[in-house]
């Protein structure tokens, strides 16, 4: 069957495996080399790896494009970021992920790059922004303040004015969004969160379009790649194309939580504000009171874990402020809850009694 006549669902399942032939394994071959025999399709390790392949038809297909993978999601970032001329102006939400910011500053700071931060919920705002810029950098949903985007109305003003637009897709994944779809250039994630979804590894990815253009810019990302050394284990990435398999199940179920825990927290006595985007599995909450409230709740759960990451299997709280470098317009009472896939009453008695602490 052609895979894209497949549901997302069963291609998570079906893509990047070995061509079925008798007594060929079922799933992809984990490769371990450095090195491989002349006159090769692959020359050397820092080129090419066969799990490489087989993560990056997986992804690309999911995306609708063409994928690399990375060493890690800022690897990404990073490689997505030299797309952009010395001296050219970036646009990028003003409440972003963090190592993203913190990058931009850096650069601005050198002098090698410009940056303007936008609200991306204000379209007009952001379109205004654009002329003259090289990039519009998308989040949508935004981390950890959840605002969307209209990607495709961004893309195609974007696109009218020659500016490349690159879109964060971790929070959403290939299964509930397709930036390029949309009109946008380049997708990137970080495949430590929901693609691998069991926070055991760390990986990144970027994926372009399959298109003349979208190739070429493919090309100079491989390039940054090859050179530059953000190169992947292959024994992370083959982790992350194990874990792949399940994201739609994982995915379905963690959302559910998401919509039955945003809701019950709405009505909280302890929560001044639910930001959640209605969809996803991602909530963000204010706490009624200050800082030291916020970190008694996240201290005082015993189900939730009290970490900085997001998208596995288990459900992660954090008061994001905490972090250095996190934006002014991110309140800091504010805690971004990754929902997981246990059980929704469990996690809302923990989380309850937890606000109960303040």
């Amino acid at each position: 069957m052609d895979s894209e006549e497949l549901s997302p669902a069963t291609r998570v399942v079906s893509l990047g495996r070995v061509p079925r032939e008798p007594g060929e394994q079922v799933g992809a071959p984990l490769t371990f080399t450095s090195t491989y025999h002349a006159d090769g399709p692959v020359t050397y390790a820092r080129v090419g790896n066969p799990t490489w392949a087989a993560f990056e038809d997986a992804l690309g297909s999911l995306e609708g494009g063409e994928a690399l993978v990375f060493a890690s999601g800022m690897a990404a970032v990073a490689a997505a970021l030299t797309l952009v001329p010395h001296g050219g102006r970036i646009v990028v939400p003003t409440a972003a992920y963090n190592g993203t910011l913190v990058t931009l500053a850096d650069r601005a700071e050198a002098g090698e790059v410009e940056v303007t931060h936008v609200d991306v919920t204000d379209t007009e705002s952001v379109i205004s922004a654009l002329d003259g810029a090289a990039m519009l950098w998308i989040e949508s949903p935004t981390n950890p303040l959840l605002d969307v985007a209209d990607v495709e109305a961004l893309a195609a003003a974007a696109r009218e004015r020659h500016v490349c637009v690159v879109v964060d897709n971790t929070f959403a994944t290939p299964l509930l969004q397709q930036p390029l779809t949309l009109g946008a250039d380049v997708v990137v994630h970080s495949a430590t969160k929901y693609l691998s979804g069991h926070s055991d590894l760390l990986l990144g990815a970027t994926v372009t379009a399959a298109t003349d253009e979208g190739r070429a810019l493919h090309e100079r990302i491989r390039r940054h790649r090859q050179l530059h050394g953000a190169i992947a284990g292959p024994m992370e990435t083959w982790l992350a194309l194990r874990g792949l398999r399940t994201l739609s199940v994982r995915l379905e179920r963690a959302c559910a939580n998401a919509a039955v825990l945003a809701t019950r927290l709405a009505g909280h006595s302890g929560v001044d504000r639910v930001r959640y985007p209605g969809f996803g599995a991602m909530v963000s909450i204010d706490v009624a009171g200050d800082a030291e409230a916020a970190e008694r709740v996240a201290a005082a759960t015993r189900l939730w874990v009290h970490s900085t990451s997001l998208g596995g299997v288990e459900s992660q709280i954090e008061r994001r402020r905490r972090q250095p470098g996190e934006p002014e317009v991110v309140p800091e009472s504010l805690l971004r809850l990754s929902v997981g896939i246990e059980d929704a009453e469990d996690l809302w008695r923990d989380l309850d009694a937890a606000l109960g602490a303040i």
